[in-house]
């Protein structure tokens, strides 16, 4: 790995805690947010206590983040116990490459996708 991976941390975490905000338009992080028709199919309130928990997502160790890059997490929802998986993907400012320096905002764009463990 070239970048720096604190950096990294701390830009994915900015992305992460204001994707579906007001404030997403503003932030320097720039890329898009998707769910999986799995997500979609939740209800409502599942999927907003889903964006929550994203928001507010910390739980961050050796085992689910080995390169400390707070690309990658899994909580679980209270009301149906359902699993509930998040990742982030660094892509070229056209969404068609990799990102050669994740941490360079001007050449990467990030994709964070949302998805029920089975549609990983």
């Amino acid at each position: 790995m070239n970048y720096n991976t604190k950096l990294l941390a701390e830009q994915n975490d900015m992305f992460r805690k204001h994707i579906g905000t007001l404030e997403s338009n503003t932030i320097e992080v720039k890329g898009k947010y998707c769910m999986t028709q799995g997500v979609m199919n939740l209800s409502n309130f599942q999927k907003l206590d889903t964006l929550i928990k994203l928001w507010e997502y910390e739980n961050f160790n050796e085992d689910n983040d080995p390169y400390s890059e707070h690309d990658y997490g899994r909580f679980t929802l209270e009301e149906n116990k359902q699993d509930i998986i998040w990742k982030i993907d660094y892509y070229d400012t056209k969404y068609l490459y990799g990102s050669e320096d994740p941490s360079n905002l001007e050449i990467t764009r990030r994709v964070l996708t949302v998805m029920l463990p089975y549609e990983y």
